[in-house]
């Protein structure tokens, strides 16, 4: 447990970038309600809660989240008889959000739309906490395109369903887009953890992100379909040609808004199937479980990474 916090303390020592947000409202607020986190900063100290934050890792699920944040502690030995990680977010069923250390876990739900207001929230909560040199990751889900089942991707970039690099969004009616570039030697590193852990293949690529999960994604098994198998084909072809080896339905975002705020991200999921071979997935239950840890165990070993270098004297 003290090693974390020393590494933790490392990290904030030698590098003091605060988050930033993209926005000079905030600053100007007496108080600041983070709604659909159920915290405030009229009620809740930001700064004793969460100013020790290094690492946020995001997923779909709050299950998913809870489970990541018992695997994390248990790697980072903060576990100890009894230890339990509440919910911090319980006034709330929108997200759910738990803390072990220097790592925050927090669901952002389905979609753009659910992990856009998540991260809004997020990323004032990191700085109104004056947190400082956070990396955030996205752990998640996908259907791979070319590649085995059970293989886990790192994104490059983040691109939409006509394969631009760019996040799209209607503001006060007019057009504002948004770089989807994430950190590229954030990718190395955690290539390079991958080839440490040895456990399972992994590939750098592009990413697809989708406003749906059928006719979004070129799947002939939803409840509308006007194109046929040979169109989904090109159409995946063309995705696969285009350098995307994944396609999931929150990068874009995720990655737009990290990059507005000058943190740090990453976009590490596992591909569930091969979405050139067929649409529904059916492996069975246990074996989609062992691939859903495979990006767990991924960050994990790179977050440990990190704070035991930040424990090494310079």
């Amino acid at each position: 447990m003290a090693a974390a916090r020393a590494g933790a303390e490392e990290l904030g020592n030698h590098n003091d970038c605060l988050v930033r947000l993209s926005n000079p409202n905030v600053a100007a607020m007496k108080e600041d309600i983070l709604y659909h986190f159920n915290l405030s900063t009229g009620t809740h100290d930001f700064p004793a809660m969460f100013g020790d934050v290094k690492f946020v890792c995001v997923g779909g699920s709050p299950s998913r989240m809870k489970t990541f944040i018992k695997y994390i502690g248990t790697e980072l030995g903060l576990d100890c008889p009894g230890v339990d990680y509440p919910n911090i977010c319980a006034g709330t069923d929108r997200y759910a959000m738990y803390k072990a250390g220097p790592v925050l876990s927090i669901s952002h739900g389905m979609g753009i739309p659910s992990i856009s207001i998540m991260l809004h929230e997020l990323i004032k909560l990191l700085y109104h906490a004056r947190c400082s040199n956070v990396t955030v990751i996205r752990i998640g889900t996908s259907g791979g395109i070319g590649l085995e089942p059970g293989s886990v991707v790192l994104t490059r970039q983040a691109l939409d369903a006509c394969f631009r690099p760019e996040f799209e969004q209607i503001v006060l009616g007019k057009r504002v887009v948004r770089s989807t570039d994430l950190d590229e030697q954030l990718v190395l590193e955690l290539m390079q953890c991958s080839v440490e852990l040895s456990e399972f293949p992994t590939v750098v690529g592009n990413t697809m992100c989708t406003l749906d999960f059928y006719e979004g994604q070129a799947r002939l098994d939803g409840a509308l379909c006007s194109y046929t198998e040979k169109d989904k084909q090109a159409y995946l072809q063309a995705a696969y040609a285009a350098g995307i080896r994944n396609i999931e339905m929150e990068s874009l975002a995720f990655a737009a808004m990290c990059r507005a705020c000058g943190l740090r991200a990453a976009v590490v999921c596992v591909a569930y199937l091969d979405r050139l071979e067929g649409d529904q997935i059916s492996s069975p239950h246990d074996v989609l479980a062992e691939y859903e840890q495979r990006p767990q165990r991924l960050v994990a070993h790179f977050i440990k990474k990190r704070l035991s270098k930040a424990q090494v004297p310079s």
